[in-house]
């Protein structure tokens, strides 16, 4: 949304802007409420969805946090709270391209450099699952594309 309004104050700078040109703010404000009501949700309840997500893996694999150098489940405690925090301001503002180009890309060499990819993979396979009990379907509609592009970006 910021990225969208700086290139139309760019675009239209010296006249008004044209329907066309403002299309893209009446879809968020239609949507806005629900951004709100998500944003919300997931900030009250990112313990939780971070301590279920981690459950859930370690059914799939008990040793999924563990590498060479030992038990990583802080760093991965960490780094996710992270993403997801930075996810939930991306639905917020509706700002992909801010998240992809920035914390995403950066946290892809991460993944790589220590071979995380497969806890990254699993991780943004079953986070949706666990999302879908706090949100609405209208507002895990608008997240879920978020969680998608973490999942193509670090996996």
């Amino acid at each position: 949304m910021l990225t969208q309004l700086s290139r139309l104050s760019v675009e239209a700078d010296g006249r008004y802007a044209i329907a066309e040109e403002l299309h893209f703010l009446k879809g968020y404000i239609q949507s806005l409420d629900q951004r709100l009501s998500a944003y919300e949700k997931i900030r009250a309840a990112e313990e939780q969805i971070i301590r279920q997500v981690e459950a859930k893996m370690r059914v799939i694999d008990p040793n999924l946090f563990t590498n060479a150098s030992g038990d990583f489940t802080e760093t991965w405690k960490r780094d996710i709270m992270q993403l997801l925090r930075y996810a939930a301001a991306a639905l917020l503002c509706n700002e992909h391209d801010h998240l992809r180009e920035g914390l995403l890309l950066w946290h892809n060499t991460i993944a790589k450099s220590y071979q995380f990819e497969r806890t990254c993979r699993i991780t943004f396979e079953v986070m949706p699952e666990v999302v879908k009990q706090y949100l609405t379907p209208q507002e895990a509609a608008l997240f879920y594309p978020i969680l998608e592009l973490n999942h193509i970006l670090l996996t």
